[in-house]
């Protein structure tokens, strides 16, 4: 429930729509269901602005199969399952049909028009970096976004990043997803003053220590103001734009 359903109820009980029985059955959900082991947060979306997500990592297939269908029950809005194997992905879409996959992910009712103006660009350095790209903009479309996307723009050929610098100068915010040493993050930083979040990847060379020579270096950028997540987090950055954007 968002601060718009929960208007829409106050309002249906105030012009008679809703019976006090039907919204005190409604609001019983706030601030939280359980579902066995789970407490499905209904809240979130009054408190931050997005709602929960479901963390697929560590879960068995029913019970991301329970939470997605408590979220998609009691809700109205978007439904995103992340990280998740391909045995759970096809599990819960058996269960619950019609979401859309993308590197690991499932959307349930995406927006079908967005609500979000600002043009987020998401950049990465190569294209093993893409699976992480994907996450990060089916995320950005499940919070209100239409972002664009830049691909194998990293600096090992610094010329392919500047053909696209008009795009890159007209971005409301950048994602920026590399591994190897994480340069790009300081370059696409220094082209542009609007907000950049940084991604690592695990993606790079043996000193590349899976990502973490990538997340230092986007710590340490020349370029003042970046934000970095953590290793591979496309969702994370995803999650960083849409509060700056709130």
């Amino acid at each position: 429930m968002d601060e718009r359903e929960l208007q829409q109820l106050i309002d249906g009980v105030r012009a008679g729509r809703v019976s006090a029985d039907d919204a005190v059955a409604q609001l019983r959900r706030l601030p939280f269901a359980e579902v066995g082991d789970t407490l499905v947060d209904h809240h979130r979306t009054i408190r931050q602005g997005m709602p929960e997500a479901v963390y697929g990592e560590g879960k068995s297939a029913e019970q991301c199969i329970a939470i997605v269908g408590e979220l998609l029950a009691h809700s109205s809005g978007p439904v995103l399952l992340t990280r998740a194997s391909k045995a759970i992905e096809l599990a819960v879409l058996a269960a619950h049909p019609g979401g859309e996959t993308s590197a690991g992910c499932v959307l349930w009712r995406a927006p079908s028009q967005p609500h979000r103006t600002a043009d987020v660009l998401v950049i990465s350095a190569g294209t093993s970096d893409v699976p992480v790209v994907d996450e990060c903009m089916l995320t950005l479309r499940a919070y209100g976004f239409a972002p664009d996307r830049l691909t194998d723009v990293g600096v090992a050929g610094l010329h392919r990043l500047l053909a696209y610098v008009d795009r890159v100068t007209a971005a409301d915010a950048i994602v920026v997803v590399a591994g190897m040493e994480g340069a790009l993050a300081s370059v696409v930083g220094g082209l542009t003053a609007v907000p950049v979040v940084a991604v690592p990847t695990s993606v790079g060379h043996g000193s590349g220590l899976s990502g973490i020579t990538a997340l230092l270096a986007m710590h340490a950028a020349c370029a003042s103001g970046v934000t970095v997540v953590g290793i591979d987090n496309g969702f994370g950055a995803a999650c960083a734009v849409a509060r700056m954007f709130r």
